[in-house]
């Protein structure tokens, strides 16, 4: 497929430092309580998904939680990541350690991070630890393989309901990665009975599948953010190059992207369960999940880029 270049118009826009997408959240509103459970460090759109929220005023981040393989590894690449950035202070916590089925691609990246800064406690404990303090006001966003939810659920079902809602990228309703036949999707793939715990947690779910998430950053977009030279880019594009491959897939940001402004990917009820080979099927019965079948990349593009190319909003 030829690359669309972008116009000057777009170029412009992306630019810009103070939108309507953008402005920073009133001293009034109510910022959302989020948790990021996270496999980063494997494929790059986890690292686009955080900056994402780092840059969303919408957003008061209680934590970092990291999923699947190498927790402990992902847990310090996601504290260098947020050392230099300035954003020290959101504790980060590694996940329950499963067997690798990918490579770690930015293991480089994260050796650099300090691994004394990663909180003392399991991800599935710390969860369920910020839901007691905060009753039905977390936003879970899960983006990777959803092992720690998974063990949370199975330690304490009744806090585990209390989260306000769980978005996540996960699924395959209607088409598959290439477009064709609906496929087991790698997050759900990766921890299936996790997953199957998740779907009938009773928790509100919305669930961004690969209907929604094949979004291919091409080489203008990804030249323009990586031309803007701010403290977040330079880290996003250091774990680009380790990453080692042209065009990253935005597959997580959706969710993230999602989670601040929903009308970036309009959701439908639907009956979803997720089957012993890791198929997402359609059933008859009433709706679990808000699942998003169709996403606009002309406005998913320009949100995520301009975002990334913000001055920090205010914690």
């Amino acid at each position: 497929m030829k690359t669309r270049l972008l116009s000057p118009i777009f170029l412009l826009a992306t630019s810009l430092v103070h939108s309507a997408w953008a402005q920073p959240a009133s001293h009034s509103e109510q910022k959302q309580l989020v948790i990021i459970d996270t496999d980063i460090g494997d494929d790059i759109d986890d690292a686009f998904a955080l900056g994402l929220a780092l840059q969303s005023p919408e957003f008061r981040l209680l934590g970092i939680t990291t999923a699947f393989g190498d927790t402990k590894l992902r847990a310090q690449l996601s504290v260098r990541l947020l050392d230099a950035v300035g954003r020290g202070d959101i504790p980060v916590v590694a996940g329950v350690e499963t067997p690798p089925r990918a490579k770690f691609s930015q293991a480089q990246y994260a050796e650099g991070g300090d691994a004394k800064k990663v909180q003392p406690v399991s991800a599935p404990d710390f969860i369920l630890a910020e839901i007691r303090k905060h009753p039905g006001q977390i936003t879970l966003i899960a983006i990777g393989p959803q092992t720690n939810l998974g063990a949370a659920i199975e330690k304490d079902p009744v806090t585990f309901r209390k989260v306000k809602r769980i978005v996540m990228m996960g699924g395959s309703v209607y088409k598959g990665y290439k477009g064709g036949a609906p496929e087991p999707e790698w997050n759900i793939l990766c921890d299936i009975p996790a997953a199957q715990k998740v779907f009938t947690s009773g928790v509100p779910l919305y669930v961004m599948p690969l209907d929604a998430t094949i979004l291919k950053l091409e080489d203008e977009k990804r030249k323009a953010l990586f031309d803007y030279h701010s403290p977040l880019t330079a880290q996003i594009e250091e774990l680009y190059k380790e990453w080692g491959q042209p065009t990253p897939t935005l597959f997580d940001p959706m969710a993230v992207g999602y989670a601040a402004k929903p009308d970036l990917c309009p959701t439908t009820a639907l009956d979803i369960t997720v089957d012993d080979k890791g198929y997402t099927r359609l059933g008859p019965g009433a709706a679990n999940a808000q699942v998003c079948l169709k996403s606009d990349p002309a406005s998913f593009f320009p949100f995520v880029l301009q975002r990334l190319m913000e001055n920090a909003p205010s914690k």
